[in-house]
């Protein structure tokens, strides 16, 4: 079983049908989450403040409320005399006005009492029984933050496309809003195929292999905004592999394999494809990842990597992983590409885009130099670089672009 490859075709044809058909066939949703589980996700719409934050005058040191006008003039040597006349605490309610002459004890948080317009930090005070001496002068609004200073009622506190990271939901959360509708993650079914592999916990066998792209696709997935489905590993065979992709597009929005994909005995994927669907991909000049297949099941897409970790993963990060972010909304990281310059001499396989992976040292990109299915150049790399079809050398001391690993 097995067929050769339909077509090979460049790498922006390929991109330009894979977004032709992501285009066609998704759409963003979106979702409302509780505050508590929107870490990691991307609003979907502006937010607004359904208060004023902060929701009343605040101290913003610890000290005494006084009028700025009776500390005119103090200092070390004519210290102000003012009596105190309560004390509030961060949580409690003042409940006698301030008037001129006299000042209330306060923590930093708590609401400042009426009539006084400033915060004398406790540092420039000495307190005798009620009577508190002043030896440094304040000027008005000290050390208050004043209603609805940081952001008033009905205005946007958060925009539409924002990551929730952990501050952006604290913000969210002194603001008192306890839901928030964010864009719904694709989800994908995620299989890995191949007789050789196991799973990590399992005994190693000779002939055997442990399965990496699993983990590794699934944690490149979740870096997108997608959430996964483990779909296991499935043995080079067509009716194994056949209901596994049936299982996939029934469960999820899209289904990514890696392995079966090369036009040799024993690849089943494209065969599967054709039965259920159609492969709109079957090859693509690229180095490593020439035999990655696109096709549709269901009007879903179903992806096939290569088998070997190193080809998988940068198929996936180069050609895949944009489309997922359009639909996650989860942008990426705008220091996700830095320009360095190549520690050394590199030849690349003219005719065709070849991805190389570097370790990142010093301000240099230094290639690492093995195949792709050497398992250490992962554990090595910093990210990779795209060499264009029509280049052939790279020399020394060149810069080059590298799209890092978040």
């Amino acid at each position: 079983m097995g067929t050769e490859f339909l077509e090979i075709i460049d790498v922006d044809d390929a991109r330009m049908i894979i977004g032709e058909l992501v285009d066609e066939l998704y759409s963003r949703g979106s979702e409302v989450v509780e505050i508590g589980d929107a870490a990691g996700r991307v609003l979907a719409v502006d937010v607004e403040s359904p208060i004023d934050l902060p929701p009343f005058d605040r101290a913003s040191r610890d000290g005494y409320a006084v009028v700025a006008a009776d500390t005119f003039g103090a200092g070390d040597e004519n210290p102000v005399r003012l009596k105190c006349i309560e004390m509030v605490e961060a949580g409690s309610i003042p409940s006698l006005r301030v008037m001129e002459g006299f000042c209330t004890r306060i923590s930093t948080g708590a609401p400042v009492p009426e009539g006084a317009d400033a915060i004398v930090m406790v540092e420039y005070t000495e307190a005798d029984g009620d009577d508190v001496f002043i030896y440094r002068p304040a000027y008005p609004s000290q050390h208050i933050g004043a209603r609805g200073s940081d952001i008033k009622e009905g205005e946007i506190l958060l925009h539409s496309g924002t990551l929730l990271s952990p501050d952006k939901v604290a913000a969210l959360s002194a603001a008192g809003i306890s839901s928030v509708r964010v864009i719904s993650e694709p989800s994908v079914y995620v299989i890995s195929t191949g007789n050789e592999l196991i799973g990590p916990s399992e005994k190693l066998e000779p002939g055997r292999i442990f399965d990496s792209n699993s983990a590794g696709i699934a944690a490149a997935l979740e870096e997108a905004g997608c959430s996964v489905i483990h779909g296991g590993i499935v043995r080079d065979d067509h009716h194994e592999l056949r209901e596994a992709i049936s299982r996939g597009v029934e469960e999820a929005d899209l289904v990514i394999t890696s392995g079966g994909t090369s036009a040799g005995t024993g690849d089943v994927l494209s065969d599967v494809l054709e039965e259920l669907g159609e492969v709109l991909i079957h090859g693509i000049s690229m180095k490593p990842g020439k035999p990655t297949i696109v096709g549709v099941v269901s009007g879903k897409i179903v992806i096939g990597l290569p088998g070997f970790p190193v080809a998988a993963l940068l198929v996936f990060k180069s050609l895949i992983d944009p489309f997922l972010r359009k639909l996650s909304g989860m942008k990426a990281s705008e220091e996700s590409v830095k320009t360095f310059k190549l520690s050394e001499r590199f030849h690349s396989s003219r005719g065709r885009v070849q991805y190389a992976l570097v370790r990142v040292d010093g301000g240099y990109a230094h290639p690492i130099f093995r195949d792709s299915g050497a398992i250490a150049s992962l554990a090595q790399a910093d990210g990779y670089i795209e060499i264009p079809k029509n280049v052939e050398i790279l020399h020394e001391g060149e810069d080059v672009q590298v799209f890092l690993f978040e």
